[in-house]
């Protein structure tokens, strides 16, 4: 009788790292072991919570790994590049001929190396499209359009995509920019959103809140999690200026990364009255901190559609809270906003246009836009996402490996 193969998933965020991609990948891997033998390899060393081990879980595997800031860019791309070669390796001891291997695109090296490796073992590979580089860093001015590098990473992309034999996308704008490299075929495509990790529910506005009780403003425009190259800080911080003299309005940013430190630079400077910084907020106080603005802000810089998402949007949803999005129009999540009501999509670059958006929302009655927020958090929920990712991975696994289709 043939050995049915395991699943190895390559990630180098997973607890007890708190980020949100650990959770996604924790919640893949703990789900797809009901059913199939896991090993995770990790890049996140540490003690694992107990809902992580024991009976029917995933083994963890953790790899040396230590990452520079995003600031120190050749000391990261150094560290990102041995980090994954030490992934590589592993994968060469850790599979076998009929095994998948599942996998992200950050570190932007990660997938390249899981790709080889699944290759020369003769097992399946899967991808996880949450960043398409080198699109993303040609979006964010790292890189221009027709650059060597670009023009490299583009050719290693149409290798990886023509030998990966699924590549799961949590946004429907992925598929175009994808279907533009020679190696993608549309079959190799699936849809399969992230999802909300907090329960769907409306979240009353409370005085008592631990966030609001130092801010006297009757309306709280919030700012959460990672701002990286992807972001614009700037266009947050003007409209904070134009509203300055709007005392009802107040905007509280809580986060990290280098859009980050780049509004604590701008307030240094300005020192606006209705700005209010807080450190990044933990696991446990999340729910709090999301409940304690009436609006919430992402801020993406022009042409983001197709080279990101943002998991954070379904968070935003499920504490029942609407949205201004600075994006296209035709990015995964301005889609779900205006095709739900959920809140407000503005041009990327117009500082006006958001704090029109702002007004417009600090005068409006939220209670409708915030039950249908909650709705829509429910359909994307975990439950419908783990069955997908359970049937895809069972299709691989049924697949001939590469070395048998030869």
């Amino acid at each position: 009788m043939q050995r049915q193969g395991k699943v190895v998933v390559a990630s180098q965020h997973y607890p007890p790292d708190p980020s949100t991609t650990a959770v996604i990948m924790a919640d893949i891997a703990c789900h797809i072991a009901e059913d199939h033998e896991v090993v995770v390899l990790s890049g996140s060393p540490g003690v694992l919570p107990a809902s992580q081990t024991g009976p029917g879980k995933p083994r963890v595997v953790a790899l040396k790994n230590r990452i520079a800031g995003k600031t120190a860019l050749v000391r990261r791309g150094a560290s990102e590049l041995l980090f994954a070669a030490r992934m590589f390796f592993a994968l060469i001891r850790e599979l076998r001929r009929g095994d998948v291997v599942l996998t992200v695109t950050a570190p932007f090296m990660l997938p390249y190396a899981v790709v080889a490796a699944a290759r020369l073992k003769g097992a399946r590979s899967a991808l996880i499209m949450h960043d398409l580089f080198p699109d993303v860093l040609v979006m964010a001015g790292l890189l221009k359009p027709g650059a060597i590098v670009t023009r490299l990473m583009r050719a290693a992309n149409s290798l990886m995509f023509r030998t990966l034999n699924a590549v799961i996308t949590i946004g429907r704008d992925a598929e175009r920019p994808l279907l533009s490299y020679s190696g993608m075929t549309p079959n190799k495509i699936r849809f399969i959103p992230n999802w909300a990790t907090l329960t769907p529910a409306p979240r009353p506005i409370t005085s008592d809140n631990p966030f609001r009780k130092a801010i006297s403003a009757r309306f709280i425009v919030g700012l959460s999690g990672n701002l990286g190259f992807t972001h614009d800080p700037e266009i947050v911080f003007e409209a904070a200026r134009l509203l300055k003299d709007q005392a009802d309005i107040h905007f509280l940013l809580s986060g990290w990364g280098i859009g980050f430190e780049r509004l604590k630079q701008l307030q240094a400077d300005a020192n606006l009255a209705n700005v209010s910084f807080v450190g990044r907020v933990q696991d446990a106080e999340l729910e709090a901190f999301l409940a304690a603005a009436d609006l919430w802000i992402i801020p993406y810089r022009k042409n983001v559609a197709g080279v990101s998402v943002p998991s954070r949007f379904y968070n935003l949803l499920a504490v029942g809270r609407p949205v201004v999005l600075v994006s296209e129009p035709e990015a995964e999540a301005a889609l779900t906003v205006v095709e739900n009501g959920l809140g407000w999509v503005v041009t990327p670059g117009r500082a006006d246009e958001l704090a029109d958006a702002i007004r417009v929302a600090s005068s409006s009655d939220a209670a409708a836009m915030a039950q249908r927020a909650v709705r829509s958090a429910s359909q994307f929920n975990r439950a419908a996402a783990m069955n997908a990712y359970v049937a895809l991975i069972g299709e691989l696994l049924l697949q001939p490996s590469l070395s048998e289709q030869r």
